[in-house]
């Protein structure tokens, strides 16, 4: 391993806004010193936060979240009360829930702790590289029941799969496709990555306050690659409500560090886990919304690598006037009664 590990304090305390159903959650940190990152930079102290909640003695499953997301931005009535809740396909009563936060992003280090642009550019390898030491060195699982995630968690997911295909028996992606970036997916990670870039109060990543047009520019591309055809037009059915809703995006991109979501979206680049595939020894269960603008149905991928994943399965959510697109697997009601089938079969 190129890397060594140092245990931190675990901070034991519970985030707020947590789903009143759910068990207490704790939260925690775990320095991963001399950490090398695969272009050959390194940090001598690597924190990755995490979160978990659930029987500590119970089956362990891991769950990703997606870009500019955190381990606190699941725990959501619509997210962790449908799957975490009693009764939920991952009823944290009988299960462990392992949250991380990923490298870049939540209370993880990030750019934006000070290195800024000297912080180590990192790849999704390394994100999954450091999520494995983590749950291996720091919490001490080995395998898990299932790991599941959502968009860059579903990236995350299957890496796993294939760079660690022993430690997990169930493999749930969501809102993603096994291949490398390309079409609108990237075309549009572009125009963000390049709208930062070359603003030219971004200075080089030494800006004093954010870069004037990076609002702007995220909230253009949350607008562009999430939300569904169908929901959009539900939720906006006039101008003056559509432009309520742009000035609700622009505030919301005012709370992101330029810096970080420059790192998380340029992460992506080494995405490609389809060489890869024919590693994968776990059940999987891909979920992908049919309105989903960055996956669209259409373009067969994920399809296409799946028939190389003996019994592999693919539940696509229809699209209608409540689902959001790319964002659709947030909510979980769309796809519980699907997982609950999935991991019922495993069980048999």
């Amino acid at each position: 391993m190129p890397h060594s590990a140092a245990n931190t304090a675990n901070t034991a305390t519970a985030p707020d806004g947590l789903v009143p159903s759910l068990p207490l959650a704790t939260r925690g940190c775990f320095l991963a010193r001399d950490f090398r990152f695969a272009n050959g930079e390194s940090l001598p102290e690597l924190r990755l936060a995490y979160t978990t909640l659930g029987d500590p003695a119970a089956e362990p499953v891991l769950v990703l979240h997606g870009t500019n997301g955190s381990a606190a931005g699941l725990l959501t009535d619509a997210f962790a009360g449908q799957l975490f809740g009693p009764g939920g396909p991952l009823d944290a009563r009988q299960h462990l829930i392992v949250i991380p936060d990923a490298i870049g992003a939540g209370a993880s280090s990030k750019p934006s702790d000070g290195l800024r642009m000297r912080f180590p550019k990192y790849g999704y390898g390394d994100m999954v590289r450091a999520q494995h030491l983590l749950v291996t060195e720091h919490l001490g699982l080995n395998r898990f029941k299932l790991i599941l995630g959502h968009s860059m968690g579903g990236m995350h997911a299957w890496l796993w799969g294939c760079l660690y295909p022993d430690r997990m028996r169930n493999l749930v992606p969501m809102a993603c496709t096994p291949a490398a970036l390309s079409g609108r997916n990237w075309l549009m990670r572009r125009v963000l990555i390049d709208a930062i870039r070359r603003d030219p109060t971004w200075a080089q990543g030494e800006y004093a306050r954010q870069p004037e047009n990076f609002a702007f520019a995220l909230a253009s591309f949350q607008v562009a690659t999430s939300g569904g055809h169908m929901g959009w037009q539900h939720n906006a059915p006039t101008r003056d409500r559509a432009d309520e809703l742009w000035a609700q995006s622009l505030a919301q991109a005012l709370v992101q560090d330029a810096n970080d979501t420059l790192y998380q979206y340029e992460a992506s680049m080494d995405y490609d886990p389809a060489p890869l595939i024919d590693n994968i020894s776990a059940r999987v269960l891909a979920i992908n919304a049919a309105d989903d603008e960055r996956n669209p149905p259409e373009l067969g991928i994920t399809e296409r690598v799946l028939a190389r994943i003996p019994g592999s399965q693919l539940h696509w959510i229809a699209a209608s006037t409540e689902t959001r697109g790319h964002a659709s697997t947030t909510d979980a009601r769309w796809y519980r009664a699907e997982l609950a089938r999935f991991l019922g079969e495993d069980a048999r």
